[in-house]
């Protein structure tokens, strides 16, 4: 019989450590529920251990094979260009060895079983869904693609839940931020917010979600706020990444090409079309500094 090829995971990476802890735990969680797979996962940036170490340390467990998927729920410029480019670079640095790479979570339905379940945690049991206004935090992205995706799972868990509408927001590099997209609801007549985030684990940026939304609850008391948790290691998640993993082995790989910068020219961002990929060097691999004032770049398997 063949062994199937490893599994790698590729985070974004976090300066907050017990979401750095979440990430590794999952890793550790996919490694358990799949004996027959070897299991490792690293983060592109700001967190160790790197994505780099992960592939060495699959090489010395003789891997020859690897599929790789992003623990993302987007498709930005990490996912589309970044990781291929240190996938491609981690090719060279070890002869013979070859790969697979999956594609982004996205608003799968099992997610959004998972972000139902969230919103059903933080209202109060009595209150009407029809009284209940959401706003969906994402990370925020300069690609336009990006943020499209979170709209498209605002829509998607609006559908068939009865809540008074799913509103979009983001806390960083895209508009609107936290603040306007509340001050949004209270301007279509919002009574009832929950602000959901849009985040796999805990972090920096859902901590900013959540005082944002402290903030502006204080600041209008007569809207009732309320603040619901992250996605978590569910194993709704666990279960879309072996998902993914097993689509990436078939090579069953699909991805929304027809809305990119990096190959259509959408306004204001023509300027990105066709860049070459460039290799986003983590900090703590092979003494590279990082800024991100870098050129994102784009890597499609087709």
């Amino acid at each position: 019989m063949t062994t199937p090829p490893a599994l790698l995971i590729a985070g974004h990476g976090t300066r907050d450590d017990a979401g750095a802890e979440a990430f590794r735990a999952f890793v550790r969680e996919l490694g358990r529920r799949r004996p027959d797979l070897p299991v490792a996962g690293g983060f592109i940036e700001l967190s160790p251990p790197p994505l780099g170490e992960a592939v060495a340390e699959l090489v010395r467990r003789g891997v020859r094979r690897f599929a790789a998927v992003p623990l993302m729920l987007v498709s930005a410029g990490h996912a589309k260009g970044d990781i291929p480019a240190a996938l491609a670079r981690e090719k060279e640095r070890h002869p013979g060895l070859t790969y697979t790479y999956g594609r982004p979570l996205g608003p799968h339905p099992s997610l959004l079983r998972v972000l139902e379940r969230r919103l059903a945690e933080a209202v109060d049991p009595s209150w009407d869904p029809a009284e209940v206004t959401v706003l969906l935090v994402g990370r925020g992205s300069t690609d336009p693609d990006a943020n499209a995706e979170v709209f498209k799972a605002a829509r998607l868990l609006w559908e068939g839940r009865g809540y008074a509408g799913v509103e979009t927001a983001f806390v960083s590099l895209a508009a609107p931020d936290v603040p306007s997209g509340l001050e949004r609801c209270a301007r279509l007549g919002a009574r009832r917010i929950v602000v959901l985030p849009y985040f796999l684990f805990t972090g920096i940026l859902p901590d900013r979600v959540r005082t944002q939304t402290e903030e502006w609850a204080a600041a209008h008391p007569d809207t009732v706020v309320r603040s619901a948790d992250v996605i978590g290691p569910e194993p709704e998640l666990l279960d879309l990444v072996l998902e993914r993993y097993e689509e990436a082995v078939r090579g069953d790989l699909r991805m929304n090409c027809d809305s990119c910068v990096y190959r259509i020219a959408l306004p204001g961002f023509e300027d990105k079309v066709g860049l070459p990929q460039q290799p986003h060097f983590h900090p703590d691999d092979d003494g590279h500094h990082h800024g991100h004032g870098h050129a994102h770049s784009h890597s499609h398997a087709h």
